[in-house]
């Protein structure tokens, strides 16, 4: 699990030092800006951003832990000028430039997020541009491009940018939601009438390059793929989709599943169970729109349950485990 907490201090959130020390927690997000109180939440300054990830580092001892990001450029720029990092262009400005360029924004992301400790960036968008004025992707310039060609082009540059400096990257959001006419962080997104499977090729070349790193499953409903489940939940599209056609062996994180789409239309616990069922390997709770320093206990309770009772098997426990440590080192005791 990846988990979010409130504070620029590991002093401040004594929870999150437990998790890290005796619990075996395998990750943190951090974020600039507080989703609920519109205030600071992690990043004040680079040396107080370096000191906090030493400590988390140093509370979770001889494990690899994950120090994740979402430093897409633009408007999804958790390290930015306001805290005293370099200004990062949207993918939608590089899209519209050279891979020359991009080399070089990439390498700016890329250095910024080595620097402060991070080995894990939720980024690049592959997500194409199809419809412009879509509130989760057009409308916020987080898509390289609607033709493949150049997502794929650009992408490369970013990724590769990434693995030079040490930091990983990951492919969102799978199965594409550049059609969709909702934000999925807050509502359901729909694009079973819009989508098509051209969506499906910046994933599938990255895929087929080996310059993938991790994929992301987006909260997006896709009634071709899958009639009862958003594609973050929905094993036809992970599994089936993902890992079956488009032939995925490395990790799989879903998007928040906090989101309040999610936990509205199936509840915190039955979300966590469905996302392993569907072959994630990664659980991304995000503590933005509900914080809960209690999240993690509730999410172990709810996967040592479906284990109990049979519903979920340890050996699906054990592939996300042996995925997720395979990247990233021995995340657990």
């Amino acid at each position: 699990m990846i988990v979010g907490f409130r504070g620029s201090q590991l002093s401040q959130v004594p929870w999150v030092r437990t998790a890290l020390r005796d619990t075996g927690l395998g990750g943190v997000i951090l974020f600039d800006r507080d989703q609920q109180t519109g205030g600071n939440r992690n990043v004040r300054s680079p040396a107080q951003l370096k000191t906090l990830v030493h400590d988390l580092r140093a509370a979770a001892g001889a494990r690899a832990i994950i120090v994740s990001v979402d430093q897409e450029g633009g408007i999804v720029t958790r390290l930015s000028p306001t805290h005293g990092f370099p200004a990062v262009a949207s993918e939608a400005d590089i899209g519209r430039g050279t891979v020359a360029a991009a080399q070089t924004w990439g390498n700016g992301i890329a250095t910024t997020l080595s620097t402060a400790g991070f080995n894990l960036n939720f980024a690049p968008v592959v997500d194409l541009d199809v419809n412009p004025k879509s509130p989760a992707i057009g409308a916020l310039d987080r898509s390289f491009s609607a033709d493949p060609d150049v997502v794929v082009e650009m992408a490369t540059a970013e990724i590769e940018a990434h693995r030079e400096a040490g930091v990983r990257t990951t492919l969102k959001h799978f199965p594409g939601i550049g059609s969709s006419t909702t934000n999925t962080d807050f509502g359901v997104a729909d694009v079973t009438k819009t989508w098509t499977r051209r969506e499906l090729e910046p994933f599938q070349r990255l895929i087929d390059s080996g310059t993938a790193d991790v994929v992301m499953a987006g909260h997006v409903v896709n009634g071709q793929l899958d009639p009862d489940y958003p594609a973050s939940l929905s094993k036809p599209t992970v599994t089936d989709l993902l890992r079956g056609d488009l032939g995925w062996t490395g990790p799989v994180v879903t998007d928040d599943l906090q989101a309040a789409a999610i936990v509205k239309a199936f509840g915190f616990a039955e979300a966590v169970v469905l996302a392993l069922e569907a072959g994630n390997d990664l659980l991304l709770i995000a503590n933005q729109q509900t914080y809960d320093t209690k999240v993690l206990g509730r999410a172990i309770t709810a996967i040592t349950a479906a284990i109990k009772s049979g519903r979920l098997p340890r050996a699906r426990i054990d592939e996300a485990y042996d995925r997720v440590t395979s990247m990233f080192g021995a995340i657990n005791p």
